[in-house]
Protein backbone atom coordinates (compact mmCIF):
# COMPACT_ATOMS: atom_id res chain seq x y z
CA UNK A 1 0.00 0.00 0.00
CA UNK A 2 2.55 2.17 0.07
CA UNK A 3 4.83 4.06 -2.96
CA UNK A 4 7.15 1.57 -5.08
CA UNK A 5 6.95 -0.57 -7.99
CA UNK A 6 3.54 -1.84 -7.21
CA UNK A 7 1.69 1.10 -5.97
CA UNK A 8 -1.67 1.07 -7.00
CA UNK A 9 -2.99 4.66 -6.32
CA UNK A 10 -6.93 4.08 -6.58
CA UNK A 11 -6.32 0.71 -4.57
CA UNK A 12 -4.70 2.55 -1.74
CA UNK A 13 -7.19 5.21 -1.62
CA UNK A 14 -9.75 2.55 -1.71
CA UNK A 15 -8.19 0.74 1.28
CA UNK A 16 -7.68 3.98 3.26
CA UNK A 17 -11.13 5.77 3.29
CA UNK A 18 -12.38 2.68 5.10
CA UNK A 19 -9.34 2.94 7.97
CA UNK A 20 -10.08 6.55 8.35
CA UNK A 21 -13.40 6.26 8.91
CA UNK A 22 -13.38 5.02 12.81
CA UNK A 23 -16.58 5.70 14.31
CA UNK A 24 -19.09 2.92 14.15
CA UNK A 25 -22.35 5.05 13.44
CA UNK A 26 -21.01 6.10 10.50
CA UNK A 27 -19.15 2.74 8.85
CA UNK A 28 -22.85 1.63 9.77
CA UNK A 29 -24.32 4.10 7.52
CA UNK A 30 -21.37 3.92 4.59
CA UNK A 31 -22.29 -0.45 4.90
CA UNK A 32 -26.24 0.40 4.48
CA UNK A 33 -25.27 3.00 1.39
CA UNK A 34 -23.07 0.17 0.10
CA UNK A 35 -25.07 -3.07 0.48
CA UNK A 36 -28.24 -1.41 -0.89
CA UNK A 37 -25.92 -0.69 -4.05
CA UNK A 38 -24.80 -4.07 -4.26
CA UNK A 39 -28.36 -5.24 -3.76
CA UNK A 40 -29.26 -3.37 -6.97
CA UNK A 41 -26.34 -4.43 -9.19
CA UNK A 42 -26.63 -8.05 -8.34
CA UNK A 43 -29.61 -8.78 -6.56
CA UNK A 44 -30.32 -9.99 -2.94
CA UNK A 45 -29.86 -13.68 -4.07
CA UNK A 46 -31.17 -16.82 -2.30
CA UNK A 47 -29.37 -16.86 0.37
CA UNK A 48 -30.92 -13.79 1.95
CA UNK A 49 -34.39 -15.97 2.27
CA UNK A 50 -35.88 -18.08 4.97
CA UNK A 51 -33.33 -19.26 7.26
CA UNK A 52 -33.10 -22.48 10.10
CA UNK A 53 -33.81 -20.94 14.19
CA UNK A 54 -29.77 -22.26 14.56
CA UNK A 55 -28.84 -20.06 11.32
CA UNK A 56 -30.85 -17.14 12.85
CA UNK A 57 -29.20 -17.65 16.41
CA UNK A 58 -25.86 -17.76 14.73
CA UNK A 59 -26.48 -14.42 12.56
CA UNK A 60 -27.29 -12.85 16.19
CA UNK A 61 -24.26 -13.97 18.28
CA UNK A 62 -22.60 -12.94 15.41
CA UNK A 63 -23.89 -9.48 15.12
CA UNK A 64 -24.07 -8.49 18.90
CA UNK A 65 -21.14 -10.60 20.25
CA UNK A 66 -18.85 -10.79 17.13
CA UNK A 67 -18.41 -14.75 17.62
CA UNK A 68 -20.65 -17.52 16.01
CA UNK A 69 -20.38 -20.90 16.96
CA UNK A 70 -21.09 -23.11 13.81
CA UNK A 71 -20.40 -26.52 15.05
CA UNK A 72 -18.42 -29.03 12.78
CA UNK A 73 -19.76 -28.53 9.33
CA UNK A 74 -16.76 -30.83 8.44
CA UNK A 75 -16.79 -34.76 9.40
CA UNK A 76 -13.45 -36.62 10.48
CA UNK A 77 -13.05 -38.43 7.50
CA UNK A 78 -13.02 -35.17 5.12
CA UNK A 79 -10.60 -33.37 7.59
CA UNK A 80 -8.67 -36.73 6.98
CA UNK A 81 -8.78 -36.31 3.46
CA UNK A 82 -7.77 -33.11 3.22
CA UNK A 83 -4.79 -33.64 5.47
CA UNK A 84 -3.89 -36.68 3.46
CA UNK A 85 -3.94 -34.57 0.21
CA UNK A 86 -2.43 -31.62 1.18
CA UNK A 87 0.64 -33.63 2.96
CA UNK A 88 2.73 -33.43 -0.13
CA UNK A 89 1.94 -29.59 -0.92
CA UNK A 90 4.49 -27.52 -0.26
CA UNK A 91 3.96 -25.00 2.64
CA UNK A 92 5.51 -21.25 2.41
CA UNK A 93 6.94 -20.11 5.84
CA UNK A 94 4.75 -16.38 6.82
CA UNK A 95 7.59 -15.43 8.66
CA UNK A 96 10.86 -15.72 6.85
CA UNK A 97 11.87 -16.26 2.85
CA UNK A 98 12.83 -19.73 2.10
CA UNK A 99 12.21 -22.18 -0.42
CA UNK A 100 8.63 -24.41 0.32
CA UNK A 101 8.57 -27.32 1.77
CA UNK A 102 5.94 -30.72 2.52
CA UNK A 103 4.88 -30.86 6.04
CA UNK A 104 7.57 -33.68 7.12
CA UNK A 105 10.22 -31.63 5.69
CA UNK A 106 9.41 -28.18 7.80
CA UNK A 107 12.29 -26.56 9.33
CA UNK A 108 12.22 -26.34 13.22
CA UNK A 109 12.63 -22.72 13.31
CA UNK A 110 9.08 -22.52 11.37
CA UNK A 111 6.09 -21.09 13.23
CA UNK A 112 3.72 -20.34 10.88
CA UNK A 113 3.12 -21.24 7.21
CA UNK A 114 0.48 -21.32 4.23
CA UNK A 115 -0.17 -23.56 1.57
CA UNK A 116 -0.57 -21.77 -2.09
CA UNK A 117 -4.27 -20.86 -3.57
CA UNK A 118 -3.99 -22.82 -6.07
CA UNK A 119 -3.33 -26.02 -3.71
CA UNK A 120 -5.98 -24.58 -1.17
CA UNK A 121 -9.44 -24.45 -4.34
CA UNK A 122 -8.00 -27.83 -5.84
CA UNK A 123 -7.96 -29.77 -1.60
CA UNK A 124 -10.88 -31.58 -1.51
CA UNK A 125 -13.97 -30.21 0.03
CA UNK A 126 -12.31 -26.47 0.46
CA UNK A 127 -14.35 -24.97 -1.87
CA UNK A 128 -17.67 -26.47 -1.81
CA UNK A 129 -17.46 -26.06 2.09
CA UNK A 130 -16.97 -22.02 1.16
CA UNK A 131 -20.14 -22.00 -1.41
CA UNK A 132 -22.22 -23.62 1.09
CA UNK A 133 -25.87 -22.64 1.55
CA UNK A 134 -25.22 -22.06 4.70
CA UNK A 135 -22.22 -20.46 4.97
CA UNK A 136 -23.19 -17.93 2.22
CA UNK A 137 -26.54 -17.13 3.41
CA UNK A 138 -25.03 -16.12 6.73
CA UNK A 139 -22.39 -13.85 5.30
CA UNK A 140 -25.29 -12.40 2.67
CA UNK A 141 -27.46 -11.94 5.79
CA UNK A 142 -24.55 -9.87 8.06
CA UNK A 143 -23.93 -7.98 5.15
CA UNK A 144 -27.34 -7.34 3.62
CA UNK A 145 -26.26 -8.70 -0.16
CA UNK A 146 -24.65 -10.80 -1.65
CA UNK A 147 -21.31 -11.65 -0.30
CA UNK A 148 -17.57 -11.75 -1.88
CA UNK A 149 -15.25 -14.43 -1.13
CA UNK A 150 -11.98 -12.04 -0.46
CA UNK A 151 -10.12 -14.44 1.02
CA UNK A 152 -9.03 -18.32 1.17
CA UNK A 153 -6.41 -19.85 2.67
CA UNK A 154 -5.09 -22.90 4.66
CA UNK A 155 -2.47 -22.10 7.18
CA UNK A 156 -0.33 -24.56 9.75
CA UNK A 157 0.59 -22.95 13.15
CA UNK A 158 3.55 -24.85 15.23
CA UNK A 159 4.77 -24.73 18.87
CA UNK A 160 7.52 -23.07 19.28
CA UNK A 161 9.79 -21.72 22.08
CA UNK A 162 10.82 -17.85 22.27
CA UNK A 163 8.40 -15.15 21.02
CA UNK A 164 5.41 -15.87 19.25
CA UNK A 165 4.82 -14.32 15.69
CA UNK A 166 3.17 -11.27 15.43
CA UNK A 167 -0.19 -12.97 14.12
CA UNK A 168 -0.54 -14.60 17.49
CA UNK A 169 -0.88 -11.13 19.45
CA UNK A 170 -3.98 -9.22 19.99
CA UNK A 171 -5.11 -7.05 17.05
CA UNK A 172 -7.66 -5.96 14.87
CA UNK A 173 -8.36 -6.16 11.63
CA UNK A 174 -9.09 -3.63 8.28
CA UNK A 175 -10.31 -5.23 5.69
CA UNK A 176 -13.34 -3.74 4.36
CA UNK A 177 -16.10 -1.38 5.59
CA UNK A 178 -17.97 -5.11 6.67
CA UNK A 179 -16.78 -8.29 6.53
CA UNK A 180 -16.57 -11.65 8.69
CA UNK A 181 -14.22 -14.86 8.61
CA UNK A 182 -14.77 -18.92 8.90
CA UNK A 183 -12.27 -20.17 10.72
CA UNK A 184 -12.62 -23.88 10.40
CA UNK A 185 -10.31 -26.61 12.89
CA UNK A 186 -8.47 -29.09 10.68
CA UNK A 187 -6.78 -30.70 13.29
CA UNK A 188 -7.90 -31.01 17.33
CA UNK A 189 -7.83 -27.69 18.81
CA UNK A 190 -7.83 -27.54 22.35
CA UNK A 191 -5.59 -25.06 25.02
CA UNK A 192 -2.38 -26.26 24.19
CA UNK A 193 -3.11 -26.20 20.19
CA UNK A 194 -3.58 -22.51 19.63
CA UNK A 195 -7.05 -21.56 19.75
CA UNK A 196 -9.07 -18.40 18.38
CA UNK A 197 -9.26 -16.21 21.19
CA UNK A 198 -11.36 -12.87 20.53
CA UNK A 199 -13.32 -10.38 22.71
CA UNK A 200 -16.57 -10.29 23.35
CA UNK A 201 -18.54 -7.29 21.74
CA UNK A 202 -15.00 -5.63 20.56
CA UNK A 203 -16.56 -5.56 16.66
CA UNK A 204 -18.91 -3.08 17.74
CA UNK A 205 -16.25 -0.23 19.07
CA UNK A 206 -14.50 2.46 17.95
CA UNK A 207 -11.37 1.35 16.14
CA UNK A 208 -7.94 3.12 16.22
CA UNK A 209 -6.89 5.18 13.24
CA UNK A 210 -3.73 3.50 13.55
CA UNK A 211 -3.61 -0.07 13.98
CA UNK A 212 -1.58 -2.12 16.73
CA UNK A 213 -0.96 -4.89 19.13
CA UNK A 214 -2.50 -5.76 22.07
CA UNK A 215 -0.70 -7.26 24.86
CA UNK A 216 -2.78 -10.20 26.80
CA UNK A 217 -2.05 -7.91 30.63
CA UNK A 218 -3.50 -5.20 28.28
CA UNK A 219 -6.62 -6.57 27.09
CA UNK A 220 -7.04 -8.50 30.42
CA UNK A 221 -6.56 -5.43 32.83
CA UNK A 222 -9.06 -3.17 30.21
CA UNK A 223 -11.66 -6.12 29.74
CA UNK A 224 -11.46 -8.74 32.20
CA UNK A 225 -11.30 -12.34 31.42
CA UNK A 226 -15.23 -13.19 31.26
CA UNK A 227 -15.23 -11.05 28.37
CA UNK A 228 -12.81 -13.33 26.54
CA UNK A 229 -14.01 -16.42 24.10
CA UNK A 230 -12.20 -19.12 23.26
CA UNK A 231 -12.81 -20.95 20.25
CA UNK A 232 -11.75 -24.94 21.04
CA UNK A 233 -13.45 -28.42 19.10
CA UNK A 234 -12.76 -31.04 17.77
CA UNK A 235 -11.38 -31.51 13.85
CA UNK A 236 -13.96 -29.68 11.31
CA UNK A 237 -14.99 -27.22 13.96
CA UNK A 238 -16.17 -24.16 12.41
CA UNK A 239 -17.16 -20.99 13.91
CA UNK A 240 -17.50 -17.00 12.19
CA UNK A 241 -16.24 -13.77 13.22
CA UNK A 242 -15.91 -10.49 12.43
CA UNK A 243 -12.08 -9.99 13.01
CA UNK A 244 -12.58 -5.95 13.17
CA UNK A 245 -13.08 -6.76 17.20
CA UNK A 246 -9.75 -7.65 18.98
CA UNK A 247 -8.67 -10.54 18.73
CA UNK A 248 -5.77 -13.67 18.22
CA UNK A 249 -4.88 -16.93 16.90
CA UNK A 250 -2.82 -18.46 20.22
CA UNK A 251 0.34 -19.50 19.87
CA UNK A 252 0.31 -23.28 20.01
CA UNK A 253 2.06 -24.62 22.84
CA UNK A 254 2.09 -28.84 22.38
CA UNK A 255 0.40 -29.43 19.34
CA UNK A 256 0.25 -28.06 15.88
CA UNK A 257 -3.26 -26.87 14.08
CA UNK A 258 -4.37 -26.67 11.02
CA UNK A 259 -6.92 -24.06 10.12
CA UNK A 260 -9.05 -22.88 6.92
CA UNK A 261 -9.63 -19.36 6.64
CA UNK A 262 -12.61 -17.73 4.45
CA UNK A 263 -12.96 -14.46 4.40
CA UNK A 264 -16.53 -13.24 2.92
CA UNK A 265 -17.05 -9.09 2.01
CA UNK A 266 -18.73 -6.53 0.71
CA UNK A 267 -16.38 -5.63 -1.73
CA UNK A 268 -12.48 -6.44 -2.57
CA UNK A 269 -10.16 -6.39 0.25
CA UNK A 270 -7.91 -3.35 -0.95
CA UNK A 271 -4.53 -4.10 1.21
CA UNK A 272 -4.53 -7.53 -0.68
CA UNK A 273 -3.24 -8.09 -4.91
CA UNK A 274 -5.49 -10.78 -6.00
CA UNK A 275 -4.08 -13.27 -8.33
CA UNK A 276 -7.21 -15.63 -8.98
CA UNK A 277 -6.46 -19.24 -9.93
CA UNK A 278 -7.93 -22.12 -12.42
CA UNK A 279 -10.66 -24.51 -11.14
CA UNK A 280 -10.69 -27.92 -12.84
CA UNK A 281 -13.50 -29.65 -10.22
CA UNK A 282 -17.21 -30.21 -10.91
CA UNK A 283 -18.76 -27.78 -8.80
CA UNK A 284 -20.96 -25.03 -10.20
CA UNK A 285 -19.77 -21.69 -8.67
CA UNK A 286 -21.21 -18.51 -8.37
CA UNK A 287 -18.85 -16.43 -10.67
CA UNK A 288 -19.64 -12.72 -8.54
CA UNK A 289 -19.04 -14.71 -5.29
CA UNK A 290 -15.73 -16.42 -6.40
CA UNK A 291 -14.07 -13.91 -8.60
CA UNK A 292 -11.09 -12.55 -6.31
CA UNK A 293 -9.98 -16.11 -6.26
CA UNK A 294 -11.06 -18.16 -9.37
CA UNK A 295 -10.18 -17.02 -12.79
CA UNK A 296 -13.29 -16.76 -14.80
CA UNK A 297 -12.43 -19.59 -17.66
CA UNK A 298 -13.20 -21.76 -14.18
CA UNK A 299 -16.57 -20.62 -13.84
CA UNK A 300 -19.82 -20.94 -15.47
CA UNK A 301 -21.46 -17.89 -17.25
Amino acid sequence: MRPGRRFAPLRSLLYYSQRLVTYPTLRRLVVRALSTALRLRRGAGKELHAATPSENAALSDLRHSGYAPLGNLLDSAQCDAIREWLSSKLLIDRDSERPGFTLVQRPESVRVADYHLRDVIACPHILELANSPALLGLAARYMACKPTISALGLRWSFPMPGDSSVLQAFHRDSEDWRYLKVLVYLTDVDDNAGPHVFLRGSHLTRAPVRLRFYSDSEIVNAHGDDMLLTALGTSGFCFAVDTAGIHKGTAPTQHPRLMLQIQYSLLPSYAYQYAPEHYHGPLVLDPYINRLILRPSALPG
